[in-house]
């Protein structure tokens, strides 16, 4: 289980009896209604496959998630179609990536995977809030959310479903 740790508000490796990789954050995310309704089809797609352990990450991270409408979504809350820049916080790097459901990623243009670790540790996330999440090797990285610089609801912009984001 991840336990938040209350000194840096990030979170911590801890132990789970039941050997699941879980979450549980201090406060919920929050999560559009057309976002919940196409991130559980894909928890549903894939879990019992090869991306079972993702699935069950994400889904952790729905069933805690507060559903708001469309229009109600916080701007600065990394949503489906969000451009955010993040920071590593070991290391200073920064990077700027598209958050899109799995049949849209597409790693030589920054558009990752909801069901990848770090897409995953995004989803939700506020501006300035740090997250420690487990990335491939059994290594734990600590990043930060510098900015959301496309919001999906800015100015009419969200994305139709099936369309994919629009490069800048």
């Amino acid at each position: 289980m991840r336990v938040l740790d209350p000194k840096n508000s990030t979170l911590t490796p801890g132990a789970d009896p039941s050997g699941s990789r879980r979450l549980v954050r201090d406060a919920p995310i929050q999560i559009t209604v057309g976002d919940m309704d196409r991130l559980r089809a894909v928890v549903e797609r894939h879990a019992g496959g090869v991306q079972d352990a993702a699935a069950e990450m994400l889904e952790a991270e729905l069933d805690r998630a507060q559903v708001v409408p469309e229009n109600d979504a916080p701007r600065e809350v990394v949503g489906m179609h969000a451009r955010v820049l993040y920071e590593d916080v070991d290391t200073g790097e920064r990077r700027e990536v598209v958050l899109v459901y799995p049949e849209e990623a597409d790693v030589r243009r920054s558009w990752i995977s909801v069901l990848a670790p770090i897409g995953t540790a995004l989803l939700g996330l506020s501006t300035g809030q740090p997250i420690s999440w487990p990335v491939p090797g059994g290594r734990t990285r600590t990043i930060r959310v510098v900015s959301v610089v496309y919001p999906p609801d800015a100015a009419g912009d969200r994305l139709l479903s099936g369309d994919v984001p629009a490069q800048r």
